[in-house]
């Protein structure tokens, strides 16, 4: 969040503060409401106080339609959510995490004993890449054997195609699959 946005929404929560006590205390009968509608009169009509109210009332309209219609999120954090921009003499290469994810897939279906694979991946700002990979397996899979050869091949393969260190992968089997009956 920009600072600007920071000192807005803590001089917003301020002012719904105060109006949420004064109302309370209004409701509860603890303070007279001629008193408060005197005070507020007073503020409008005065001519330097009206004025000034007018222009923090136009500000903070248009702080709140920039914070409800406009987002916030600058172009660097909507690359880092994309995927790793990797830059050298000759020019940048974006590689989306997308294309992290059917790598990490195409290396874990040629497993014989995946049977299915969704993936997941998550980049830092230091393109630090976690791999988050969920499997089903069938019956016949050595899960600890499977995971530990997953693991090291996802990060081999990841490394040589996109030259991008794999800090962790994280597996989860999600379910062993049955044998499927051959039917004649």
């Amino acid at each position: 969040m920009k600072i600007l946005e920071k000192i807005t929404l803590i001089i917003y929560s301020n002012i719904m503060l105060i109006l949420s006590v004064i109302l309370c205390l209004l409701i509860f009968g603890w303070l007279d409401i001629g008193l408060v509608g005197d005070m507020i009169t007073k503020i409008i009509v005065g001519e330097t106080s009206g004025k000034i109210l007018l222009g923090l009332s136009v500000l903070f309209i248009l702080l709140s339609i920039k914070c409800i219609f406009f987002d916030s999120t600058s172009r660097e954090q909507i690359k880092e959510r994309q995927g790793v921009l990797l830059e050298n003499e000759s020019g940048k290469l974006m590689i989306s995490k997308e294309t992290i994810e059917n790598l990490v897939n195409s290396v874990a279906l040629n497993f014989q004993s995946a049977e299915e694979v969704t993936t997941r991946v998550e980049l830092d700002k230091e393109n630090n890449v976690k791999v988050f990979v969920n499997l089903i397996v069938n019956e016949e899979a050595i899960i600890k054997d499977l995971s530990a050869n997953l693991q090291a091949r996802i990060k081999e393969k990841v490394k040589a195609a996109t030259d991008l260190e794999v800090k962790e992968v994280n597996i989860t089997v999600k379910k062993v699959a049955p044998r499927q009956q051959e039917t004649e």
